[in-house]
């Protein structure tokens, strides 16, 4: 049994598709064919059901195949320990982070820390906490800055911060003239929020649901800076997190805080727990998190992070 055949099953299990597989193994079809019906053989078992358009595992695969992707994590994370020493100075880290973070609090901290370790390249992929959960899972990322709720028992989550939401009105609103407002003042006036399937939108309307305010979606937007416009033009009002709201600057809306329990969002770091972030990914995660203990923004450090 060779570690080049565990991955080739891997990848065929993942795609579906042997032609896909070989692709993506950067070798050819009939070659990763021999060598899983080469490990078939020595097994005495079939792993792949062949007779489907769609290469379908059998159950000794499904069997075979969490054992062999806990082998290659295992052999993935020995490697990237016997690596660390020079990770911190070249390599490459991957972060997921959500579109209405990552302008808030990464930018000064990936300067600082580029600026120490200059050979490291980036990736920073901002989408959805869904797909960013996806992307973490199928290892695609050594880390991603998400939004609670995830339920996902493969996950290791690392509490960073809670940020509140402030309500952002046009200005010259009526309730720009009060020094905090209630979810009851929602009622009648045109929401804006983020698009479906995007965390801070569900999070507005749990908000409206849970304080009973019946609220009118007018507008949704995939970006935040777009629903600010949005509500700065008099097109209505939204619920913004107070980063956002703070970095807005000339003719933006106006915010107010809510009055009594204040809907917030809780931020997370999550990786796979079986596969911790590398030395260079966990370094910068440990300075991102005391640069948001220690930087004085909107926010509210929860207990134990």
């Amino acid at each position: 049994m060779e570690m080049h055949q565990l991955r080739y099953v891997v990848a065929v299990a993942r795609s579906g598709n042997f032609s896909r597989a070989a692709e993506q193994c950067r070798v050819a079809q009939p070659s990763l064919s021999q060598q899983i019906l080469k490990l078939e053989d020595e097994l005495g078992e079939r792993l792949f059901d062949r007779r489907h358009r769609e290469v379908r595992l059998t159950a000794h695969g499904e069997a075979f195949l969490g054992r062999a992707m806990r082998i290659l994590e295992e052999v993935d994370a020995a490697r990237r320990e016997a690596s660390d020493a020079r990770q911190l100075l070249r390599g490459t880290i991957r972060i997921g982070v959500l579109p209405t973070l990552a302008p808030y609090v990464l930018p000064e901290a990936l300067a600082e820390f580029t600026g120490q370790f200059p050979g490291i390249e980036w990736v920073v992929n901002e989408d959805t906490t869904e797909r960013l959960v996806q992307l973490a899972l199928v290892h695609e990322l050594d880390f991603a800055l998400a939004s609670l709720p995830i339920r996902d028992d493969r996950l290791e989550l690392k509490p960073l911060f809670a940020e509140e939401l402030l309500l952002a009105v046009p200005p010259g609103h009526p309730l720009a003239q009060r020094r905090s407002v209630g979810a009851a003042d929602l009622e009648g006036e045109p929401l804006i929020v983020m698009k479906e399937g995007h965390c801070l939108g569900d999070q507005v309307m749990a908000f409206c649901e849970r304080r009973g305010a019946r609220v009118q979606i007018r507008f949704r937007s995939a970006q935040l800076e777009t629903v600010q416009a949005l509500v700065a033009s008099g097109l209505g009002i939204s619920l913004v997190p107070a980063l956002a709201a703070a970095r807005t600057c000339g003719s933006g809306p106006e915010y107010r805080p809510f009055q009594g329990s204040k809907p917030r969002r809780q931020i997370v770091a999550l990786w796979p727990r079986q596969r911790s972030p590398g030395r260079a990914a966990a370094a910068f995660l440990e300075r991102l998190s005391a640069r948001l203990r220690s930087a004085g923004h909107p926010m509210h450090t929860p207990a134990g992070s």
